[in-house]
């Protein structure tokens, strides 16, 4: 020992976690249906008997390898990314998931299994800044425990078109607080643009996606602006004169957005297709519905719109 401090630990910034469900990232829909008709003793006969069978890929294993690929150069001990499973299956009808895992070349180790048992409680002993599943109920719980969450609908993973990860986010009740929107379902869309503008100056509340988002930020600034692996955006149904408080308020958070789409109404989905989001979280389910015909969704159940 010189007396030196290391430098890499205290400069790197903490990891990303992202939790995940197994229903989130394998397609488990076979087992699940067995498991619906027939019951918990059927579901763990089946998975036994096919635990060597590899799963289908997910609707969000695109984005769980995307994001474990951002740990390339990175030491093994202070890993960029980190992504925990948790399964609501025992270890004992579980195995099948890990085999899959294996046969990816997916780098989890950390795993919850709970026989049925919630998983929610399990996220924050983690550190997760990001819980991925498709049960609704999980999902609701998450957010109300403080935690960035979303709803995912089972399906097989689609094409990839771009190398980077790209996440795309909605503004109000997501990244911002909601209560803007309600302005707007209360009193109308003048009378929202009339509060936005008088408000310009006035920064957002965070909504329960700032604290993911202002991750994902730290993470891209690990990498080069011109060659980062990490590209983000913001679809909103806003418009002029309503952009400038969520420009305003961005700077004063110190997050960087690479792309932002005011779109005035117009329906999100092939924008979010131009832009080829892995994954895009919504607080609302007409958007979510349009967003899903063309890329992987997340239904973020918060705000007025959910109530």
């Amino acid at each position: 020992m010189n007396g030196q401090p290391t430098s890499h630990p205290a400069q790197a910034p903490a990891p990303l976690v992202v939790a995940i469900t197994a229903r989130a990232l394998f397609h488990l829909e076979d087992g699940h249906q067995v498991f619906e008709a027939q019951g918990i003793a059927a579901y763990a006969e089946y998975q036994r008997k096919h635990e060597n069978d590899i799963l289908p890929q997910g609707i969000a294993f695109p984005l769980v390898q995307k994001l474990l690929a951002l740990n390339a150069g990175a030491p093994p001990e202070h890993p960029r990314v980190e992504v925990i499973l948790l399964s609501r299956n025992s270890s004992d009808t579980g195995l099948r998931i890990f085999n899959s895992i294996e046969h990816y070349g997916l780098k989890i180790t950390r795993a919850v299994f709970t026989s049925g048992a919630e998983v929610y409680p399990y996220i924050q002993p983690f550190g997760a800044q990001l819980f991925l599943s498709a049960n609704p109920d999980s999902v609701r719980a998450a957010l109300e425990h403080g935690i960035a969450a979303a709803t995912i609908l089972p399906a097989v993973a689609a094409v990839q078109v771009h190398p980077e990860l790209r996440i795309a986010f909605d503004g109000d009740a997501v990244i911002f607080g909601d209560e803007s929107e309600r302005v707007s379902q209360q009193d109308g869309l003048a009378a929202f643009h009339a509060h936005e503008a008088a408000r310009a100056h006035v920064p957002l509340s965070g909504g329960p996606f700032k604290g993911f988002l202002s991750a994902l930020h730290d993470l891209q600034e690990c990498f080069p602006a011109d060659a980062s692996p990490i590209r983000t955006a913001l679809v909103t149904a806003r418009s002029a004169p309503a952009h400038k408080r969520v420009i305003l308020t961005l700077r004063e958070w110190g997050v960087r957005l690479d792309e932002s789409l005011f779109l005035g109404g117009r329906d999100k989905g092939p924008f979010l297709e131009a832009f080829g989001a892995d994954l895009f979280f919504d607080d609302s389910s007409h958007n979510i519905a349009s967003a899903r015909q063309h890329v992987a969704a997340g239904h973020v159940p918060h705000g007025v719109s959910n109530n």
